[in-house]
């Protein structure tokens, strides 16, 4: 049994096998598991890339899938507390697939339950499966994450995606990360303190842009600030648009985990560098190369 709850439960050889079985997927390899398996999701939080691709991965895995995408309608909403509601699911599932709007809900779900235990986002601590996808983009784009220069853009204090990947990262050889952002949303310093790579704090992408193989956009998450009023300080301060991408290399490209509000202009989304959309359709086959190691026992 394995529990993914951080971007750090991942080697480097993780990874890179994650990656070898989502292409042999995505190339039409059929993949099924030898025994009828059921995968609860567990999204207390609402979500839809996420929780849709989960599910798709787990039924074209022939898994059956139970669970529910809100807390209305479950036992929560009476009154039920978190940890009876995860042994409840701990009965009824192979594997439990969490969302929820609190740091390390995952990580105490995992300490109760004797099923794995997958993290899909919780509060702004992190999204290890969305950095498989990032990052598996990225190998996909240019053959490695390796000796590449990364902008990560935006929201850097509250976005769990970012966290996750800065902390996946760790795993490979950057050339260089360039962190975005205005003063209110800089990284955390606990983040900081993991990395293994150069890396600069930079307000501006403008002076860098030139640079960059891989700018990651985030949106600024309303919902994550304690004070709206310092929400209504920072979320209109920058936008990719056509004058910073046509500053770009030819070759670079932009990711964003979705979905976005204003950060990109919608006129980038026909440009080559566009590779979010791209990005997003990875979802399945990576979820269904995790999900077969996990379930199948290999993991």
């Amino acid at each position: 049994m394995r529990d993914i709850i951080s971007s750090l439960d991942f080697s480097k050889e993780d990874f890179l096998t994650i990656f070898s079985l989502a292409d042999e997927i995505e190339k039409g390899k059929r993949l099924k598991l030898q025994e009828e398996k059921v995968v609860a999701t567990a999204f207390f939080e609402p979500s839809t890339r996420t929780h849709l691709s989960f599910t798709t991965a787990a039924l074209r895995l022939g898994a059956k899938t139970i669970g529910f995408s809100s807390t209305e309608g479950i036992s929560e909403a009476k009154g039920e507390n978190f940890a009876d509601t995860i042994r409840m699911l701990e009965n009824y599932s192979d594997c439990i697939i969490i969302r929820h709007k609190f740091d390390g809900a995952a990580k105490f779900a995992s300490e109760i339950s004797n099923k794995p235990i997958i993290n899909a986002g919780d509060g702004k601590h992190e999204h290890p499966t969305q950095t498989l996808i990032d990052i598996y983009t990225v190998y996909k784009s240019f053959g490695s994450p390796d000796n590449l220069t990364y902008g990560i853009l935006g929201d850097l204090k509250y976005a769990r995606t970012v966290n996750s990947l800065l902390r996946g990262l760790t795993r490979f050889m950057p050339r260089f990360v360039y962190l975005i952002s205005p003063e209110p949303l800089k990284a955390r310093k606990e983040i900081l303190s993991e990395l293994n790579y150069p890396y600069k704090e930079i307000d501006s992408p403008s002076e860098v842009i030139s640079e960059i193989d891989v700018l990651y956009v985030t949106r600024i998450q309303k919902e994550r600030f304690p004070d709206e009023m310092e929400y209504e300080k920072v979320k209109e301060s920058y936008t990719v648009d056509e004058n910073l991408v046509n500053q770009m290399k030819k070759d670079s490209i932009i990711l964003h985990p979705l979905p976005r509000v204003n950060e990109i202009d919608r006129r980038i989304d026909s440009k080559p560098q566009a590779k979010y959309f791209y990005q997003a359709s990875l979802g399945v086959p990576i979820r269904m190369s995790l999900l077969y190691k996990i379930l199948s026992g290999e993991w």
